[in-house]
């Protein structure tokens, strides 16, 4: 099967660096955009790197480790006592392997292959957008906004039944960590929490007002997500999974695309001090897809991100994410990996996923998300994965492969767009913001209950859902993946399918 998807962050058709976990699809009607030149770094920049620096927490500001990072050729950017993450830029190629042999240095590495600022990735996936024409030409029964009809996914997961109950609480907020949200959006403008919102691209939070937003030339990735989730039932354009709740943007992606670990940290760190419920995580973490434990440089990304996503729950943050669109399964013994490091020169490489991991999408206690399409059954560019993928929801699928019943006309998925428009996307990035949007309810419903209990009544709450058996979803005849586990739990949809309805009524 030639899967018609690329993944804005790990696609070979998409170019390297887009890692957005899913990103824009590739499809007909779907618009390539040159990304604007950036100018060559200076002789100063070009020999300079990021790093991680993971300590025991509350040693990171030590007279110690300072002048160790000095002596080592570094300079601090900033620091997270709170989990002992240290974000150090230095020029000294040997700075990552000196200072992992000083005492209390737990480990420590680059967290990108190219020098600061990055390349740049050339073209970029485009969404298709809607027309002004056909969002006049709306049309929807009373009590759903225009667009509504055309929102097949929202009845996938009973949330327009889920909405006649309890729209969602406005206490609750969702951090939507990416590409940047524009809040000036009319669907997004009611719902969103400022507050909550930071631009943590350079690894130190940027709170300038609209740093938050993407910028022009930027991917519009995290403004869909943030429609998905809590686009306002406020008689304009569509309705989100939760449209009663907050909505916050945490930008971790530079101009190019990139989601480097010290963003990344810091937008989790963001999230916990700053009372968000839930996260979602539609990416991976640059430059490695799979981020191995034998490789030292790998093994300190992994963990500072897993410290800081801890650190997130332990603050009351359910970390929610998107499983990943190159049809991987993450249970198998081996995957060849084509697209690492994608900031640099990527090759071929085969991991073991078990210790190789997609990060945060496989870290301990994230709610890891694959997609369904218009039928219900796995997309067809989605990862799957007995023990990996938790729950499923709507991501979209070529309607080539799975098409949606009348009114609906695409198979992908509408979200916001910035500059006020709306327009389509797939992949599991997409499907991702369904489960954020149903966790949200479940906080709003239960506002005491724990990360722990919110992921245990969003799995209960799933619709369970047998494995397809055959799936060959370009009917060629031959079988495109296969799923293992029973209809409870198996490796295409996890628990089941979210159910929006079940988290307002139980």
């Amino acid at each position: 099967m030639t899967a018609p998807y690329a993944r804005y962050r790990r696609a070979v058709a998409i170019p390297a660096g887009m890692a957005v976990a899913t990103a824009l699809a590739f499809l007909p009607n779907t618009v390539a955009t040159a990304a604007e030149d950036v100018p060559a770094p200076t002789a100063a920049e070009a020999a300079s790197f990021s790093y991680v620096v993971n300590v025991k927490p509350g040693h990171g500001t030590s007279a110690h480790v300072k002048k160790a990072v000095a002596k080592a050729g570094g300079t601090i950017v900033t620091s997270y006592d709170q989990i002992g993450v240290l974000v150090v830029h230095s020029s000294n190629a040997d700075f990552a392997k000196t200072i992992r042999t000083v005492r209390g240095v737990q480990s420590a590495g680059a967290t990108r292959t190219a020098p600061l600022p990055s390349a740049s990735t050339g073209d970029l996936g485009a969404p298709k957008v809607l027309s002004a024409a056909e969002v006049a030409a709306a049309d929807a029964p009373a009590g759903q906004d225009p667009l509504q009809p055309q929102q097949w996914d929202l009845a996938a997961i009973k949330a327009d039944k889920a909405h006649e109950k309890t729209l969602g609480s406005k206490k609750v907020t969702v951090a939507v960590i990416d590409t940047g949200v524009d809040d000036t959006h009319p669907d997004i403008a009611p719902n969103f929490d400022r507050k909550a919102s930071v631009n943590c691209v350079s690894g130190k939070p940027d709170t300038a007002d609209g740093a938050w937003r993407p910028g022009a030339a930027e991917s519009p990735h995290g403004t869909h997500v943030a429609g998905e989730i809590a686009a306002a039932k406020n008689g304009v354009g569509m309705t989100g999974v939760a449209p009663g709740v907050k909505v916050s943007g945490i930008k971790v992606s530079n101009p190019d695309g990139f989601f480097y670990t010290e963003a990344v940290v810091c937008g989790f760190v963001w999230a916990a001090e700053h009372g968000v419920d839930v996260t979602n995580n539609s990416y991976y973490t640059d430059p490695w897809y799979f981020n191995c434990d034998n490789d030292p440089d790998q093994r300190a990304l992994v963990d500072a991100v897993t410290r800081a996503s801890r650190y997130a729950e332990k603050k009351g943050a359910v970390n929610v994410a998107a499983g990943g669109n190159e049809n991987y399964d993450l249970a198998s013994d081996e995957i060849t990996d084509p697209s690492s490091p994608n900031d640099s020169t990527p090759g071929d490489r085969v991991v073991d996923p078990s210790k190789c991991l997609d990060i945060p999408t496989q870290l301990p206690g994230v709610v890891t998300v694959a997609s369904t399409g218009a039928k219900g059954i796995k997309s067809s560019f989605s990862n799957y994965g007995l023990g990996t993928i938790d729950i499923a929801a709507p991501g979209g699928d070529s309607t080539a492969y799975q098409r949606p019943e009348a009114p609906a006309t695409s198979g992908l998925i509408l979200g916001t767009l910035p500059g006020g428009k709306w327009g389509y996307m797939a992949g599991t990035s997409m499907a991702s913001p369904h489960v954020a949007g149903v966790a949200a309810l479940i906080r709003s419903t239960h506002p005491h209950a724990s990360p722990a209990l919110v992921k245990a009544l969003l799995y209960a709450e799933a619709d369970a859902t047998a494995c397809t058996d055959p799936y060959d979803i370009d009917a060629d005849g031959k079988i495109d993946a296969v799923c293992e586990g029973s209809k409870n739990r198996n490796g295409f949809y996890g628990w089941g399918i979210a159910d929006a309805l079940d988290a307002v009524t139980k």
